[in-house]
């Protein structure tokens, strides 16, 4: 779960969107997936199972902390709705990617009975020199997955 669609309009859900935007590519990294175009990318991440989701879909880029925070837990009844909607069993997992979001949300869907992987662990966002930092973060959530 990431926090918002940018205002550029560069979502990652759109085919037409280059594969070297940053969370589309840091997420095609995870999988160890090289598409050589978007939409081969994302046929490969739903194959796996994997889906993003967006904390709100109000962008919150270029709005202040305190904004964005505001706009998050507003918009949070319609996330728990959307995520029961599509995880019905709440144990599957979810894992939170951006430091706001993460501090934001893991407890209020942990309340609501959502398996939440993060555990305190924040995930940078991957760009602005987060890339390194978002692998690690997020690889290593993945591999405790993976050992359980």
């Amino acid at each position: 779960m990431a926090e918002s669609p940018p205002k550029t309009g560069k979502y990652f859900y759109n085919p037409a969107g280059g594969i070297s935007e940053p969370l589309f590519a840091a997420m095609m990294r995870q999988l160890e997936c090289r598409p050589t175009t978007k939409d081969e990318g994302l046929r490969e991440f739903q194959r796996r199972g994997w889906v993003l989701v967006d904390a709100t879909y109000q962008p919150v880029d270029g709005l202040s902390e305190k904004e964005r925070a505001a706009v998050i837990l507003r918009y949070y009844p319609l996330l728990r709705a959307d995520l029961t909607a599509i995880l019905p069993d709440k144990s599957i997992p979810i894992i939170l990617v951006k430091k706001n979001v993460c501090q934001i949300l893991e407890p209020k869907l942990k309340e609501d009975g959502f398996n939440v992987l993060n555990k305190g662990s924040l995930v940078y966002f991957p760009s602005h020199s987060r890339q390194p930092d978002f692998h690690r973060q997020f690889g290593k959530i993945l591999r405790l997955l993976h050992q359980n």
